[in-house]
């Protein structure tokens, strides 16, 4: 962790994001919340469970943990996720109904937002199988829910019948070929968390979000350059995911 990063960590909040995962016939499907279209920081989008990390989601004794001479920043991300997962379980308990185990909990990826926008929230973002149980929405949280395969989500977002954010997308696009729910998450377990630092900028072909690892992560003047790529082009439907 770079000290700009050190900063950024210092000086926004934390939520977590769960992506329950169930197996159908045609594949691995995953659960997709609807979102009020009229209020709150996603209106109208098609999301994960999840939210912020609330006071009671941080426990004095995590202080004490990890134990060791870890680096600070490295104590500091690994108590930040000590809440991050108790928010996770809460999140889904309180948006859904169901009750996931902690310790199921794959951490996946880890999204800093860009810097200008209004609401910045370290997101951990993490896999599990979906418990048994039946969806119970919370009515001033969630107004639909639908259980669909990565690909045919991704397909409505393209059609504009579905309102994505971009860590949802990119989350899907991962998501796909893979022909279990066991596969994706051993896959992820093999993987190791993702960090995903966004700059918001733009490219010839329009707004593009850019990650560490893209040659005009840090310029947009080098995005039509040869290089590495790692963006998202948001510029019109379908988006285009690029990494190399």
């Amino acid at each position: 962790m770079t000290p700009d990063t050190e900063s950024m960590h210092a000086s926004i909040g934390v939520a977590a994001t769960v992506v329950l995962l169930r197996d159908s016939p045609d594949g691995p499907e995953v659960l997709l919340l609807e979102r009020p279209r009229h209020r709150g920081s996603f209106a109208g989008a098609w999301v994960f469970p999840g939210g912020g990390v609330d006071p009671d989601d941080r426990l004095p004794t995590d202080a004490a943990a990890p134990a060791g001479s870890a680096p600070s920043a490295e104590r500091a991300e690994a108590i930040e996720q000590l809440a991050a997962r108790r928010a996770a379980v809460r999140e889904v308990r309180e948006e859904t109904g169901l009750e996931v185990a902690p310790e199921a909990l794959v951490a996946a990826a880890l999204w800093v937002p860009p810097l200008n926008v209004p609401k910045r929230l370290r997101t951990w973002f993490y896999l599990t199988t979906a418990p048994p149980g039946t969806i119970v929405l919370a009515e001033d949280e969630v107004i639909d829910f639908v259980w669909l395969r990565p690909a045919a989500a991704l397909e409505r977002h393209s059609s504009a019948v579905m309102t994505l954010v971009a860590p949802t997308w990119v989350t899907l696009h991962g998501l796909q070929g893979h022909e279990s729910v066991a596969d994706i998450v051993a896959s992820a377990g093999q993987r190791g968390l993702a960090h995903y630092e966004t700059r918001l900028g733009a490219s010839e072909r329009g707004p593009a979000l850019f990650w560490a690892g893209d040659v005009a992560y840090a310029d947009d003047a080098l995005a039509e350059q040869a290089g590495g790529r790692h963006r998202l082009e948001i510029g019109g439907l379908p988006w285009v995911y690029r990494a190399n």
